[in-house]
């Protein structure tokens, strides 16, 4: 990568607190799952919980011990010092949806930004006791192994695709969907955030996603890259914390390259 870094012996200290934070983080939300908890909808329509606030409180309270000159960029909570060298980017709960149901394909999303690119991300799954570790110049882990890696597929013939609902795509956009993805082997919708660790898992080949905000893409960029994969926005460019949320990740260069023609001309 193209930037400037963190140094390895403070990026391994930082390795060490996004561990502790996932960790603090679990059992709160955990403690919530597939209980009576009350929804409420946010202006952009999209569901909340108690959970939701309460696993991200857990996580910025260990942050302001820890290392509170560092800014901070939460989904529930706000932000604060964006403008610092580094910014911790939370999503206490990516799959708010799965979680009311009783899903267990929700996830803590954990990402330390330096000068606004990903340099270390999380993938936790509380329920299914799984966390995917990745950082910039590291391999990807799984529950502290690295990952087996994407599957070497460079067809789209071949390919599997995810995403998680067919409804965040209208007009110009669903019509790209519905092209890619019915020009692959197959197609999956559900899984938030677990879908771009089935990449990593060799599960997944392709996942196609519009509209995210930094805190649902940022954590998921050094998990793909630690293992080979890719991800990109639509039109092939790196994610930052700038980045528009239109999120393209594959298994493989050859099936970005074969994608991308299809969201070419799209709103970036």
């Amino acid at each position: 990568m193209a930037f400037d870094t963190v140094p390895t012996d403070a990026l391994d200290d930082f390795l060490v607190l996004a561990n502790e934070l996932a960790d603090r983080a679990r059992p709160v939300s955990m403690s919530y799952f597939r209980q009576a908890v009350p929804i409420e909808i946010k202006a952009d329509e999209s569901p909340v919980t108690r959970a939701d606030r309460e696993t991200e409180e857990a996580i910025r309270e260990l942050l302001a011990k820890r290392v509170p000159d560092h800014g901070i960029l939460g989904e529930e909570h706000g932000q604060e010092g964006l403008d610092r060298d580094l910014v911790w980017v939370i999503d206490p709960i990516d799959g708010t949806r799965a979680f009311i149901t009783g899903t267990p394909l929700f996830g803590t999303l954990i990402a330390l930004a330096y000068r606004g690119r990903p340099v270390l991300g999380i993938i936790d799954m509380p329920a299914l006791n799984e966390r995917f570790v990745g950082a910039i110049g590291r391999p990807t882990l799984f529950n502290g192994m690295p990952v087996p890696g994407p599957r070497r597929v460079t067809r789209l013939a071949d390919a599997q695709f995810f995403t998680t609902s067919p409804d965040m795509f209208q007009g110009a956009d669903r019509a790209a969907m519905e092209n890619l993805s019915r020009d692959c082997r197959f197609r999956r919708f559900g899984g938030d955030c677990y879908n771009y660790g089935l990449i990593a898992l060799g599960g997944a080949d392709i996942v196609l996603e519009r509209d995210l905000k930094p805190y649902d893409f940022m954590s998921l960029v050094p998990v793909l890259e630690g293992c080979g994969a890719s991800i990109v926005d639509w039109a092939g460019r790196p994610l930052s914390i700038t980045s528009a949320g239109q999120v393209l990740a594959t298994a493989t260069t050859e099936l970005r390259d074969a994608s991308l023609p299809y969201l070419d001309r799209l709103e970036p």
